[in-house]
């Protein structure tokens, strides 16, 4: 009897172990359904307000969706509240009108969160351990002009202090309702930034804001550190060597540092670049990863055991490191005599509803010794000449004509510019391997920072590459064919 009461006992000690055991987080599989997840009805950056209020208002059990008051234009601003556990966690996105990725991750992570598939335990375990509440755009007046501050022309990431606008106060409100454990504040930065000085552009970057000026870490802010050392070993494996991290230099006005310093465990969480991702659907997919990599550690309460030390070998952002196109060592002329230089071009979007007509606009933003710059895409070009393309001097009428043109036999020829009569839409043509201007324009691009030119990479006086609003197009022959993809628009 004694064996057998032994036995027994080792049987219920095993399965209470076993039940112990934390869940494995599977983040590959999570990436591998991530399409089952995706928010059909948001395709593209530029969406609005009246986009994702319908998708918001349709969100049914266990989503509990409230009002919690509007913008200074009178949009509202939605909470969405799901989980009944005690550990609080409060993620806010697009408190800059402009950075829109994370709230395209807050809806895959919706649709995620009612799914039913083989990540049941983990999405079972969420939704006990956890109270989740979602602001999912906390400024939709700057998201209706794209813009970072909001109607009122203020940042409201400098407002935390002060609570000048409804929409910092209703973050403030959440904040201290709930009383936040975590707290997770998700933005856009620049395409720009490398990740350390590396040819690696910071394509998801971290902070564990300070509290503080002397940048102390208090148990609060440790548990912020921990995390994201775990959410960049794990983004590490999609992206190696392209995640950075913010200098913690403190910003009193700055809800981060303030949430931080009123008790919440607060990570910022900024996306940036990534090459062949201009519309950030891939980043989207990542920040998606992250937040859920987070917010599992959390339901497992992991966070203690993450290494410290982890979030110290993030390297910092390097700002303002990168360029779309850099011709490296490329001469160009200036009254009759040749210099050799670097010269980077980079594209800014423009303007405009969603999803077009924005559009893409490039320039020159710099010359000269460009070697400490790194480039999306990076030509070697010694020995080789730049030079602007010409202005074709055929008058062109309308879209119709502009299409019968060969672009190829123009580009051999040194046209890179056409003139028309009846101009479409900017946005049109910013799409298209011409440059195309008014009838009236009679003046050459020249190549300086701050312009606009067409431009053509010669070698030994053979046209090799054109460069036209920042896209890089090759004239071998093999190429030909692909020059005329346009004209189905």
């Amino acid at each position: 009897m004694r064996i057998i009461l032994q036995l027994l006992s080792c049987y219920f000690l095993l399965q209470t172990m076993a039940c112990a055991q934390p869940i494995t987080f599977d983040h590959q599989k999570l990436a591998s359904s991530y399409s089952a997840y995706k928010e059909k009805k948001i395709t593209h950056r530029r969406f609005k307000h009246r986009d994702i209020e319908p998708i918001i208002q349709g969100l049914k059990r266990p989503f509990s969706v409230e009002q919690q008051g509007q913008s200074i234009e009178g949009r509202a601003i939605y909470s969405v509240s799901v989980g009944s556990g005690d550990k609080t966690v409060l993620l806010w996105s697009q408190m800059h009108g402009d950075e829109p990725t994370a709230t395209m991750a807050l809806f895959d992570i919706f649709n995620f969160l009612v799914a039913d598939d083989a990540l049941n335990e983990m999405r079972d375990r969420l939704l006990k351990e956890l109270k989740i509440v979602f602001i999912p755009m906390l400024n939709p007046d700057g998201a209706e002009r794209f813009q970072r501050r909001n109607a009122l022309g203020i940042d409201l990431n400098r407002d935390a202090l002060r609570l000048e606008c409804p929409e910092s106060r209703i973050l403030k409100e959440m904040r201290d309702k709930l009383d936040a454990d975590w707290g997770f504040n998700l933005h856009d930065q620049s395409r720009y930034y490398a990740a350390g000085n590396n040819p690696h552009t910071a394509a998801i970057s971290f902070l564990a804001p300070a509290y503080n000026y002397e940048k102390e870490v208090n148990p609060t802010r440790e548990l912020s550190m921990r995390m994201i050392g775990e959410m960049n070993a794990v983004l590490q494996q999609y992206i190696p060597g392209k995640v950075g991290r913010y200098n913690d230099a403190f910003e009193p006005r700055a809800f981060g540092d303030n949430i931080q310093k009123w008790g919440t465990s607060t990570i910022l969480i900024e996306t940036g670049g990534l090459k062949g991702d201009l519309e950030k659907q891939e980043l989207r997919k990542l920040n998606f990863i992250a937040i859920l990599t987070a917010l599992n550690g959390i339901a497992e309460d992991q966070v203690g055991d993450y290494p410290l030390e982890a979030y110290d070998k993030i390297p910092y952002n390097n700002s303002n490191a990168f360029h779309d196109v850099v011709l490296r060592e490329v001469q160009v002329e200036n009254n009759g005599n040749w210099y050799t230089v670097d010269v980077g071009i980079r594209r800014r979007d423009v303007g405009g509803d969603t999803p077009i007509p924005y559009y893409f606009d490039a320039y020159i933003q710099d010359m000269g010794d460009l070697s400490t710059f790194f480039a999306y895409e990076s030509i070697p070009a010694r020995g080789k000449r730049l030079v602007p393309g010409k202005i074709y001097p055929k008058l062109v009428s309308d879209w119709k004509a502009l299409k019968s043109l060969k672009i190829a036999d123009l580009w051999q020829k040194g046209y890179t510019t056409v003139r028309m009569e009846t101009m479409p839409s900017r946005e049109m043509l910013a799409r298209i391997p011409l440059k195309v201007v008014s009838a009236k324009e009679k003046k050459e691009d020249r190549i300086l920072p701050g312009q606009h030119p067409a431009l053509i990479l010669q070698e030994k006086n053979v046209n090799r590459l054109m460069i036209i609003n920042g896209v890089v197009y090759d004239l071998s022959k093999s190429n030909r064919e692909r020059l005329e993809w346009w004209k189905g628009l």
